[in-house]
């Protein structure tokens, strides 16, 4: 996936195909059995009912452990960013590539999906350490905000207020196009020496007000919204019963979307710290 969402409820497959555990292939299998005694047919109907678990099928808790192995890998890769802040750029490269060869993936990768968040968390971690040391504390502060930002996210979802309706999701398309482009043409400018200003258009100021605190807060909003995708991409995945392979996948969304929400967090406390 490239910016929030979780691609693999995209993929026909995993919801138009009959989920492991079926109640046909369950079917199929008594088919076969056709001299069970009245015994055998009452201690069949006594076993308890399978559970997700033992019929394969992706359930809250295998994305719950997998993303927190996932954001494991990050913070380990994001403490040797911090000390050899060299490796941010061959981090930030390789997370590019493995982000983008998981993103199109048609079934999930454990190994490149776990590569993939080592591989951020150099990034990361070396982006941290450059923007702490000029403003000392922001990276903390970051991180406290991107936990607070996460956790009032899930509770407004599990409330029921916030949900990725369609209509939501156009106008949160819409705007996440708007945005990537924003960054685009912003990085060229500062490339190419148009600002001179190190956060580019996010440095000029608007009636008082640097536009990147303006900007900053927009892309906050976008990427709380994108964690409600997410959510609601796993809520469906779970009650479809998709195959657990796929937990992997929901993983690597909520990862994605997590470091999104920590970098435009950090950004935004830099910005605000540069003009005190």
């Amino acid at each position: 996936m490239a910016i929030g969402g979780n691609p693999v409820f995209n993929n026909p497959k995993a919801f138009r195909g009959s989920p492991a555990g079926s109640a046909a292939a369950g079917s199929t299998v008594l088919a076969g059995q056709t001299q069970l005694t009245s015994q055998q047919l009452q201690d069949l109907y006594n076993q308890p009912s399978a559970g997700p678990a033992q019929t394969g099928r992706m359930t809250y808790d295998d994305v719950i452990m997998k993303t927190l192995a996932c954001l494991a890998l990050v913070v380990v890769g994001g403490a040797i960013g911090w000390m050899y802040p060299i490796l941010m750029i061959p981090g930030m490269i390789a997370g590019l590539v493995l982000g983008l060869v998981n993103a199109f993936k048609k079934e999930p990768s454990k190994g490149l999906i776990l590569a993939y968040a080592a591989a951020e968390g150099l990034f990361v971690g070396g982006l941290s350490m450059f923007i702490d040391s000029m403003y000392p504390g922001v990276a903390p502060q970051a991180v406290l905000g991107t936990v607070c930002v996460f956790a009032a996210t899930l509770v407004l979802f599990k409330s029921g207020k916030v949900r990725a309706t369609p209509k939501a999701m156009r106008f949160f398309m819409i705007a996440l196009v708007g945005y990537a482009l924003f960054s685009l043409v912003n990085l060229g400018l500062m490339w190419f020496g148009v600002l001179d200003n190190q956060w580019g258009v996010r440095g000029v100021e608007f009636m008082g007000i640097p536009l990147g605190v303006i900007i900053g807060l927009f892309a906050i909003g976008l990427a709380a919204f994108s964690l409600i995708v997410d959510f609601t991409s796993i809520e469906q995945g779970v009650k479809q019963g998709v195959d657990r392979k796929y937990s992997w996948t929901a993983a690597f969304g909520l990862t994605v979307t997590l470091i999104w929400l920590y970098v435009e967090i950090l950004r935004l406390l830099a910005i605000l710290r540069g003009d005190e």
